[in-house]
């Protein structure tokens, strides 16, 4: 296995500047969730907290990382944590790793799990980013989809975020959903856009294999939109969207100026991050490494000094070029930036891609000018393919 004390570096790709922290705990499980979370087994959360603390300190001596810019409490459900325990986790990392004064500091909320105090102790912790987990604003779907809030609930959790001055409120919306049309879904979103959120993630639904949803589709039970409704939702959603003032800066993400989200262009970037908690992911100096999921073994594991490690990969240079660039070309603004991938790599990406470049120049799927190549609007329904031309 590759040594993964990369000492001091400062370059973002070699030393975790950025630190998630999964917290694997909800209410219920999502009809469509394949994340590693888990229903009915709030009773663990303090025992797992502790367990979480301890892989920080052990991660933070082993990566040498230095301060973060970036922490990102996911899940799961982290707004079902404490305050007091949110704090101890933040102040593991400070101890162990050291945080930024001005880092981003993300935490996912479920409407109906939180009221304004708990985001007032959040925001004197450092909290300044809320990421809201609102999915749909109709009652019916909410329900059958296994949710735990109403429509309702999810426009009061952006009012308590607002009365509770977090700086900046991100919601997560899923389209393509069973029942929902094109005018549901226009309708949806602008009643979203009308509590002036601060950045917008929209998702297309994925059935994954082994949900109750793939379970629910493959009977003929529910039937979801095909991909040429869904393309039409994704498309109907630009506008609006330009119209309310955000910037398209990735794929499925938008940001009014200033507020994009600085953890997630980590992963865009391709650069190395800390992955603590069950089932966590880490990536550092080609190296991606994840956890044991269960979250009893987990906290077992730390408890006995036995590492949470399950599994790691060395991906060889030629892989970490291919992903780079893949991942960078989501990046409706900045693209594939040739002189950041110089630096990184000491690679020239014309060169390398010369056919690739021209034939998709050609094809009016990218824009190629002298410092990066960029997506075109005609290119955003395919890009997974046009990425995959330069793995």
């Amino acid at each position: 296995m590759a040594q993964l004390n990369p000492g001091k570096s400062d370059h973002p790709w070699l030393t975790p500047r950025a630190a998630y922290l999964h917290v694997p705990f909800c209410r219920t499980k999502c009809l469509y969730c394949d994340f590693n979370t888990y229903a009915g087994k709030d009773r663990l959360i303090s025992e797992y907290v502790a367990a979480l603390a301890g892989e920080i300190r052990a991660r933070g001596a082993e990566t040498g990382a230095l301060p973060l810019r970036t922490v990102y409490f996911g899940g799961g459900t982290p707004s079902l944590l404490a305050v007091p325990q949110v704090r101890k986790l933040l102040d593991t990392l400070r101890d162990s790793c050291g945080v930024e004064p001005a880092a981003e500091v993300t935490l996912e909320a479920n409407p109906g799990t939180f009221g304004p105090a708990y985001l007032e102790g959040l925001r004197a912790l450092g909290v300044n980013r809320l990421s809201l987990g609102v999915q749909s604003l109709d009652d019916e779907t909410l329900r059958r989809l296994a949710r735990t809030h109403s429509a309702a609930a999810g426009l009061t959790a952006v009012r308590h975020a607002r009365a509770a001055e977090i700086w900046s409120v991100n919601l997560d919306l899923i389209y393509g959903l069973p029942w929902q049309t094109i005018d549901t879904w226009r309708d949806h979103l602008t009643m979203a856009l009308n509590t002036e959120p601060d950045h917008i993630s929209l998702y297309a639904l994925m059935v994954e294999e082994g949900t109750p949803l793939s379970t629910l589709v493959s009977r003929g039970q529910w039937e979801v939109p095909d991909q040429d409704a869904v393309a039409d939702m994704y498309e109907a959603a630009l506008p609006l969207l330009e119209r309310a003032g955000f910037v398209h800066y990735e794929v499925s993400n938008w940001a009014r100026p200033g507020h994009e989200s600085r953890h997630n262009l980590v992963y865009w970037h391709n650069e190395a991050y800390l992955g603590c908690g069950a089932g966590a992911h880490s990536y550092v100096q080609g190296v991606r490494s994840w956890n044991v999921r269960p979250i009893e073994g987990y906290v077992r594991r730390v408890q006995s000094g036995a590492g949470v490690r399950a599994g790691d990969e060395s991906l060889p240079v030629g892989e970490q070029v291919g992903e780079t660039a893949a991942l960078a070309l989501r990046l409706r603004q900045e693209g594939l930036a040739f002189e950041r991938f110089r630096s990184r790599f000491g690679i020239d990406p014309p060169a390398r891609w010369t056919a690739q470049l021209a034939e998709l120049s050609d094809m009016g799927l990218l824009e190629v000018d002298t410092d990066r190549a960029r997506l075109t609007d005609k290119a955003l329904l395919v890009n997974n393919e046009i990425a995959s031309r330069f793995l």
